[in-house]
């Protein structure tokens, strides 16, 4: 044998060997059917009314995808926008009630049923390629906001992962500033608590196999299933069941939380306003402030007494957003 044909042996078992070990993980690990929480799970019917009630308008995303959102108009010249995304699971309809209260104190607000998730997405709970999410949101600002209008990008848990990557990746320079609602961070952040509370189901083996592949850029299975949510029964059986996306795969996973360098992309925000919980079950809300002020000097926090999904329509949460929201 050659040396070059042993080096390409080589090369060979070097690539194998570990896409072998990724695609047994893969494989040992497959989504529980029709899963559901045990007993009553998060309260998702505290979050946002009927979709009929907010009409759900259409914009047209970079790859010619038609998107739904819903917007609050405050009918006053020098607003700010703020673009509300939603948490794991369900829509931009969970911003029915603060959408509304903004608007009514001069702030425009709009809330996007990002993609692959609402009444009727192409693919529920899936993308076209990691990192989609940004550019969609990008195209909804470019699509929306006025000119010379500041962008206020604003998150509640997943949907505050979102924010938290915008703000580190290409498209950061469009936010102003930036509101996290029980943000998530990372699996392995100090904010983190283990299946965010009960409430996801991870196929943790599933995403090391798959981490693994993409990290020697092999990306055929990305869509794959590698997350599920537990809704309660009062959901799924309820007007809004079938609304609610109940699994994500890994590139629609991967793409709704900051990067793996977490900390990079906390870095980065704009200054911002941080709200938690202290009833919160799914991250450790007295962990936020310590966690962020390491890394960044533009945060502003507070600690209310909701749990982790009654924090976006806190009366504390208006009042705190208005006054972040000042001019000056």
């Amino acid at each position: 044998m050659t040396l070059w044909a042993k080096f390409a042996l080589s090369a060979a078992l070097f690539v194998a060997i570990p896409a072998g070990i990724a695609l047994g993980l893969i494989a040992s690990q497959r989504p529980v059917p029709d899963l559901r929480a045990e007993g009553d799970g998060l309260d998702f019917t505290r979050l946002g009314g009927p979709t009929a009630s907010v009409p759900l308008r259409q914009y047209t995303a970079r790859d010619g995808a038609s998107l739904g959102y819903r917007r609050w108009d405050s009918g006053q010249a020098g607003a700010p926008l703020v673009v509300a995304l939603h948490g794991s699971g369900w829509h931009g309809a969970q911003y029915a009630g603060l959408g509304a209260a903004l608007a009514q104190r001069g702030i425009d607000v709009i809330a996007p049923d990002l993609r692959g998730h609402g009444p009727a997405p192409a693919r529920r709970g899936d993308i076209d390629y990691l990192g989609q999410f940004e550019d969609d949101i990008a195209d909804l600002i470019a699509d929306q906001a006025a000119p010379g209008q500041r962008v206020v990008v604003l998150g509640h848990s997943s949907g505050g992962g979102l924010a938290i990557r915008l703000a580190g990746g290409a498209h950061g320079a469009r936010i102003d500033r930036a509101i996290l609602l029980a943000p998530f961070v990372q699996h392995d952040a100090p904010t983190a608590r283990p299946d965010s509370g009960g409430w996801a189901r991870v196929l943790v083996r599933r995403v090391i196999g798959l981490s693994m592949l993409n990290a020697v850029g092999i990306r055929a299975l990305n869509g794959l299933t590698v997350i599920q949510f537990r809704f309660p029964d009062s959901v799924l059986d309820g007007p809004l069941g079938l609304t609610a996306t109940r699994a994500y795969s890994y590139r629609l996973n991967t793409s709704y939380a900051p990067r793996r360098d977490w900390r990079a992309d906390v870095a980065a925000l704009p200054p911002f306003l941080l709200l938690a919980g202290r009833a919160d079950e799914a991250f450790r809300a007295e962990a936020y402030e310590p966690t962020f002020a390491a890394l960044t000097a533009n945060g502003t926090y507070a600690l209310t007494d909701a749990s982790h999904l009654s924090v976006v329509d806190d009366p504390e949460t208006l009042t705190r957003i208005l006054r972040f929201l000042q001019p000056g």
